[in-house]
């Protein structure tokens, strides 16, 4: 039996509102998280600070960009407060800098 095409748009407007709300409670968790690691006080373009998510997520997901957590974990540098530049753009902006 086939479903009226009025059940499925309100069926799909209701998946629709599902994932906003999903969304939204995903970004506000990953801005908290983002604010407490000290992001928000960091003068860097949404590019860059786009592909250094991208790589965490890469590094999470079993990508080459974890190599960077085991070698702090080698070196002893885990859990220190010193800023480690994550992603091309974040290169790039230190590279000016010096």
């Amino acid at each position: 039996m086939k479903k009226p095409t009025s059940k499925i748009r309100e069926e799909l407007a209701r998946l629709q509102e599902q994932l906003k709300q999903a969304e939204t409670r995903d970004a506000e968790r990953i801005g908290r998280i983002a604010l407490k690691a000290g992001l928000g006080e960091i003068d860097i373009g949404d590019t860059d600070l786009q592909a250094a998510f991208q790589d965490v997520a890469k590094r999470f997901r079993g990508g080459k960009a974890g190599s960077v957590g085991k070698e702090r974990a080698i070196t002893g540098t885990a859990g220190t407060s010193e800023a480690t530049p994550v992603g091309a753009g974040a290169a790039a902006s230190q590279a000016g800098k010096a």
